[in-house]
């Protein structure tokens, strides 16, 4: 026999609801956010810096100002540390790249807009997101290249959308392999501009005129790939 139906009086509701927090508990979660965010920006600054190998727990909990025990309460080890950073880092710049295409409608001037942000915005800003996730996180275990891995595909995947939004408002491309390739060629670029100026060579103060000429060979590129002759359509 089925038994009935629990109804949802006002005091079973109630019931269901969480608690509201007191203002000590509130306090007490303010303070966890702020030690995981002192120990990540720590991390982060340090594997940029001193390098990723040569960095220990104790020397990150030093320069976040907490105990090691702190550190080992929020992440299990230094690798459970470099994946959160990669996936925050991903997130991060797919957000901002997307924003950047999306404000000028899923038009080419978006990729420019898109590489403008990338070179002029992200990279002299966060020159320790730019080595972490070019650099640090490369050759690592098998669990940090499976997060770096996903998120290059995540990029490609994101590169491919703007490009298909662009095929729709200016033409198709000459052949079907077309957005995938350029889509792995504009994120190796700007992988390699972002290696060559701000990791290999400090070279941040030149980034704008970097950036300029890369958005507009893109372009040139994406336009040759066009069916429709790129004179015939609106950049």
């Amino acid at each position: 026999m089925k038994s009935r139906p629990v109804k949802n009086t006002p005091s079973t509701e109630r019931s269901t609801q969480p608690a509201a927090l007191t203002r000590s508990a509130r306090r007490r979660q303010r303070e966890r956010e702020h030690r995981l965010e002192t120990i990540l920006t720590a991390a982060g600054t340090l594997f940029a810096d001193e390098g990723y190998h040569r960095t220990g727990m104790e020397r990150i909990a030093d320069e976040a100002e907490v105990s090691v025990g702190t550190v080992y309460f929020y992440f299990k080890n230094k690798e459970d540390l470099l994946v959160q950073l990669l996936d925050r880092t991903g997130y991060a710049l797919r957000n901002l790249l997307g924003d950047a295409f999306q404000n000028e409608d899923g038009t080419l001037a978006g990729f420019k807009n898109a590489g403008k942000v990338f070179f002029e915005d992200f990279c002299p800003r966060h020159p320790e997101k730019i080595a972490l996730l070019f650099r640090e996180s490369a050759g690592q275990s098998e669990v940090v290249e499976q997060h770096r891995k996903q998120i290059f595909a995540k990029l490609i995947e994101d590169l491919k959308g703007a490009l298909e939004s662009v095929a729709a408002s200016q033409g198709a491309f000459r052949s079907d392999m077309a957005i995938e390739v350029m889509a792995a060629s504009i994120l190796g670029m700007f992988e390699r501009l972002a290696y060559q100026y701000l990791i290999w060579q400090d070279r941040r103060a030149d980034l704008k005129a970097v950036g300029e000429e890369a958005v507009d060979f893109i372009a040139g590129g994406i336009r040759s790939l066009l069916r429709t002759p790129p004179q015939d359509k609106e950049s």
